[in-house]
């Protein structure tokens, strides 16, 4: 934490620009050594946030024309001191000037070390860090809404005001504990028991957010079953607007699972064309049918096509007694051509909609049907919602709610007071976990070890 890093920030690969990025109480002096200012100002007389053009030497040798951002802290991203070299981008470029400065007194940057020194020195929380790395990954404009409200601390306000509501409580607790002889009432007061109240109901809402936040986030697991030509592939390319699968006449050109993403209104869907499922002696073919069955048990969706021109065989029945009827959407296709199937024996299947995938009819009706299944109706106004979209912050909530139910079991049995103080501790614990005040190494190794070298 006392030494000097340095990365490439931008992708590496030709460009425009590449960015190297110094932090450490080093970062002046290292470009002190390395640049020399057009103005022909010395390093410690530019500006604070400027932008200075000049070039980059090695020893006498120019490198490169840059410009450079100076940033002194603690008013920058990682509270230390700041260089943003910008030169020309390009393969060579960018690895010379990184050279240069790492020759001149810097150390390669680990994994995501930038955001973890932000962290470490105070100026970000542990959920802000993860909530950039989120918008590094973000899919679609409704993940990046709602990284960007993490990221602006909703979430750690949150905790904190839940934690100001637990710590009333434990004063109480403790003054009862410590001073018997003031006399004070064993029994919480009603202001207090509502602040309890208050962070079960709070917490519950958040861990429940947890799996629409996780859709929007990682997107929908959502498999296209059906038997062999019944129009899968058709369906896949006609939704990516792309010939992504192939599509023929021949019953088991499908062999393996093609995935690909869309963005459906914000929301990512992770489509998955599966091989038509059939008995079959091919043992390709086979593999790829085993497969199938066992998406449609993992799959958070399932878009069960049906072929219109031709009546229910056993391979169709065989699909849908596989079928879990909370997660279908049935799919009506060809009724380009005469509807020749009776789906009144697939009761299970609360919502069917016609399409032809072959001419592009009844698709928008599908999307929306999709939409309406994935979002129930919630998602809309997200980014005014506080939504938790980490499996780490739902698992601290879940302990901070057994532990105050905990309490109330505690008060309902007439126990001591003591155990409310121990469930008390076990409460702010775990809040303090959400945000990182509570942390262990390896947890933050595993968190930053998903961030690229330059951030």
């Amino acid at each position: 934490m006392f030494d000097t890093i340095a990365a490439i920030s931008t992708p590496r690969g030709e460009g425009g620009i590449g960015i190297v990025r110094i932090s450490g109480p080093d970062s002046l002096c290292i470009l002190s050594k390395i640049f020399k200012p057009k103005s022909g100002k010395k390093i410690e007389e530019l500006r604070n946030f400027s932008i200075n053009y000049g070039h980059m030497y090695d020893k006498d040798t120019v490198v490169d024309e840059v410009m450079v951002s100076i940033m002194k802290g603690p008013n920058t991203y990682t509270r230390e001191d700041i260089v943003e070299i910008n030169c020309h981008g390009g393969y060579l470029i960018t690895e010379k000037v990184l050279e240069l400065v790492l020759r001149s007194g810097a150390r390669i940057a680990e994994l995501g070390e930038f955001t973890r020194r932000a962290f470490l020195n105070g100026r970000i929380d542990l959920t802000q860090a993860e909530a950039v790395i989120d918008i590094i990954h973000g899919k679609t404009d409704k993940s990046i809404s709602l990284s960007l409200n993490q990221l602006r601390g909703d979430l750690r306000e949150q905790i904190h005001h839940l934690k100001k509501l637990l710590l009333d409580v434990a004063a109480h607790v403790n003054v009862v504990l410590d001073y018997p002889e003031e006399g004070i009432d064993d029994p919480l007061p009603e202001n207090l028991v509502d602040n309890l109240h208050t962070v079960i109901n709070t917490t519950d809402k958040l861990i429940k957010s947890y799996d629409q936040g996780k859709m929007i986030k990682e997107g929908v697991k959502t498999a296209i079953v059906g038997k062999p030509n019944v129009g899968k592939s058709s369906l896949l390319n006609t939704v990516l607007r792309e010939e992504r699968a192939i599509v023929t006449h021949i019953a088991g050109t499908t062999r393996d699972m093609i995935e690909e993403v869309v963005n459906l209104k914000g929301i990512p869907l992770v489509l998955v064309d599966t091989a038509g499922i059939r008995d079959t002696d091919d043992i390709v073919e086979n593999i790829g049918v085993e497969k199938s069955r066992d998406m449609i048990d993992k799959a958070d969706l399932v878009l069960f096509v049906v072929d219109g021109s031709r009546e229910l065989s056993q391979e169709d029945m065989e699909i849908y007694e596989r079928i879990d009827s909370h997660k279908v959407i049935g799919l009506l296709n060809k009724i380009d051509v005469e509807t020749k199937v009776d789906i009144t024996p697939l009761t299970k299947i609360n919502k069917w909609i016609k399409i032809s995938a072959k001419e592009k009819l009844g698709i928008d009706d599908m999307e929306d049907e999709i939409y309406r299944y994935v979002i129930s109706g919630q998602v809309e106004d997200s980014s005014e919602k506080l939504i938790i979209t980490n499996v780490r912050h739902r698992s601290a909530l879940e302990k901070t709610k057994d532990a105050v139910n905990n309490i109330f079991d505690t008060i309902n049995m007439g126990l001591p007071m003591d155990l409310i103080a121990v469930d008390l501790k076990e409460a702010m614990d775990s809040l303090s976990e959400v945000t990182g005040e509570i942390s262990n190494e390896d947890l933050l190794d595993h968190i930053f070890s998903n961030f690229c070298v330059g951030k």
